[in-house]
């Protein structure tokens, strides 16, 4: 993830960069204190067991806010930006 991080914004020639990916992913870039903004979206439906997105990192969690929620029939669309 660091050399993809520095291969994106040297692309991005300071323009923001977005990272998709799952919990697993999201996780990584978590762990470099890299991720300003986070978006999720939450469904009523399982896959697996699940992965919690801020469990076992390395250092403790980044502190974020809720700033905008969207539901919809399918699911709530959570978007948290760091404090």
């Amino acid at each position: 993830p660091e050399s993809a991080v520095k291969q994106a914004r040297k692309s991005a020639g300071g323009r923001d960069i977005r990272i998709a990916g799952g919990a697993d992913v999201i996780k990584q870039y978590l762990n470099l204190r890299v991720i300003d903004e986070l978006e999720i979206a939450l469904a009523p439906v399982l896959f697996g067991d699940g992965r919690r997105l801020f469990e076992n990192l390395r250092e403790p969690a980044p502190r974020f806010r809720i700033d905008r929620v969207l539901d919809t029939p399918a699911a709530t669309h959570l978007r948290y930006a760091r404090e």
